[in-house]
């Protein structure tokens, strides 16, 4: 499975962005998503999560609120919006895929033990 992540940018604290992940090469339904980000001089953090039809989702706390994880398996692309930025927020963003065709239809991930990854996508929000 390839990924593709877009949207990332420069931003004021409280402004929006949506970020998107296309994803290629594999049947893209089978396949639990999420948004993972790190900032500088820090570890690689799970921010959302999403499972296979889109109908279950994890938010860590930080985002809780602010942030929507959706997808659509018809594009085969998964979207991260993000509202009420906050300079905090700036990280390198990468979603991540993990096949989960086996697993029960509510499975999201909730660790970045995940199968494929994509290269990150920028996000700086200025205070």
């Amino acid at each position: 499975v390839q990924l593709q992540a877009s949207g990332g940018g420069l931003v004021q604290a409280g402004g929006s962005l949506r970020l998107s992940c296309a994803a290629s090469g594999d049947t893209f339904s089978s396949y639990a998503m999420g948004w993972f980000r790190q900032a500088p001089g820090k570890e690689r953090t799970l921010v959302a999560s999403v499972n296979k039809s889109g109908t279950s989702t994890y938010y860590a706390d930080s985002v809780k609120g602010r942030f929507t994880i959706s997808r659509d398996n018809a594009k085969s692309t998964v979207y991260l919006q993000m509202n009420s930025l906050k300079p905090e927020d700036t990280a390198v963003y990468y979603c991540a895929a993990k096949n989960a065709y086996y697993s029960g239809s509510k499975y999201y991930p909730r660790t970045d033990a995940m199968d494929y990854w994509g290269k990150g996508t920028l996000v700086t929000v200025s205070s």
